[in-house]
């Protein structure tokens, strides 16, 4: 067979099953991406013409297109979200990232030069690529679309996973800087602590922070302030403008050294507070949403072709231990300690704590970080990302749908008991 058009007919059926599936799996107990990595795993172990996608060989196509597929992801995040930032309203946030992430890190770090046996730098490495919850395949516990009354109280887990996605992939470059500065100049914080300091912390997370808020505001008016209608974009429904949003807001921001990823999730939560109660969010939602869908599809794909092509092999049962240990222990103990005395309930704590997904984010990091710094053993810091995240597509995409169903189902018996509560006889 002509591999040409072996591969037309395949894009051509994963685009046809990535808009049919999200519905006829809506309330099943498997997602999109455990059928696309299972696909790719099956297609790469049948058809012999295709090439080995072997994520180290073919790191640079590895790097865009995670960066392309993540960022697209966080304009969307952004855009969902319906309460505005402040210190009180995102109070759970703030505990993920400033209790849960850090102690995530830690962990991951210890186990890798502990149990792994990893240098300083890859265990810096491995705890900052699986430090990021990720945007892109966790959709099934993430605020859906911009609602049309943006006032109404929205789902805490959902938020505070979509925010915390929103945020902490862009939170995690620091520690990955950290990881290469060390490989090149060793251990020693006198070689490279200030510049890391000054530099990859202060200014970079500061430029994100400023061009994100920046461009989104001048957009924001583009949008919804304009006085002339031509160039009002809101009135036209274009969701393609989304795509151009991610794509100036990131390119802008990296062109002054600073974190792309935290200026396109700040951009869309400027474009979102810009004018909350206007359905364009939900055209340009529904339009980064199909495009992420296609990205995802195809990265996952890849993803179960090289598991099923020797990026797992020589795996040992220490990897598989500690791949574990990240999904079902460190995380969701971390993330239920950062939750303590805070305003979420238990159950809600502990959906939040368990569901930490791990992917797209963490492949696009470690494909970054190798390709800068001197880092030993790319092959075994790629069999523990790659266990990490194939672990969560699976784990988190059989229990996401029936969790939140059941979450769901409480809170509504919880509203309605409240209703009957308030409503005089």
């Amino acid at each position: 067979m002509d591999p040409g058009s072996l591969l037309y007919t395949g894009a051509g059926l994963a685009t046809l099953a990535a808009a049919l599936l999200p519905r006829l799996l809506a309330r099943a107990p498997v997602s999109m991406p455990m059928l696309f990595l299972g696909a790719g795993a099956l297609t790469f172990s049948v058809v012999e013409q295709l090439p080995d996608p072997d994520p180290d060989r073919h790191g640079a196509i590895l790097l865009h297109l995670t960066e392309i597929c993540v960022i697209i992801s966080l304009m969307g995040a952004g855009l969902a979200l319906n309460r505005a930032v402040s210190l009180r309203g995102w109070a759970t946030t703030w505990r993920l990232l400033a209790i849960t992430m850090p102690l995530s890190m830690l962990a991951v770090g210890l186990l890798g030069w502990s149990a792994l046996g990893l240098g300083v730098a890859s265990s810096v490495l491995l705890a900052a690529a699986l430090a990021p919850t990720d945007p892109v395949l966790a959709s099934e516990v993430q605020v859906a679309e911009p609602a049309e009354n943006p006032d109404t109280d929205e789902d805490e887990a959902r938020f505070a996973l979509t925010s915390e996605a929103g945020l902490n992939d862009g939170l995690a470059f620091p520690f990955t800087y950290a990881a290469i500065a060390i490989s090149v100049a060793g251990v020693a914080p006198s070689a490279w602590f200030g510049h890391w300091l000054a530099v990859d912390v202060l200014w970079r997370l500061g430029c994100g922070l400023a061009v994100g808020v920046g461009v989104g505001w001048l957009l924001g008016k583009l949008f919804f302030s304009v006085p002339s209608e031509k160039f009002r974009l809101a009135e036209h429904a274009e969701g393609f403008v989304a795509l151009a949003a991610t794509f100036l807001a990131y390119g802008v921001t990296e062109l002054a050294e600073g974190y792309g990823f935290v200026a396109v999730f700040v951009c869309a939560c400027t474009i979102r507070s810009a004018e909350r109660h206007h359905g364009y969010h939900q055209v340009l939602h529904r339009y980064v949403e199909q495009a992420e869908r296609m990205l995802t599809v195809l990265i996952v794909f890849l993803l179960g072709g090289a598991a099923a092509s020797g990026l797992l092999t020589g795996v040992s049962w220490r990897e598989i231990a500690v791949a574990a240990l990240v999904l079902l222990v460190i995380r969701p103990l971390a993330g239920w300690i950062g939750l303590l005395r805070g305003k979420t309930g238990v159950r809600e704590r502990t959906v939040i704590a368990f569901f930490g997904v791990r992917g797209v984010g963490s492949l696009f990091y470690v494909a970054y970080a190798l390709s800068e710094g001197r880092f030993g053993d790319h092959d075994g810091i790629w069999r523990v990302v790659g266990l990490v995240v194939i672990g969560s597509v699976l784990v988190h995409g059989l229990s996401a749908s029936p969790v939140m169903w059941l979450l769901d189902r409480k809170r509504r018996q919880k509203g309605g008991a409240a209703n009957a509560a308030t409503t005089p006889v």
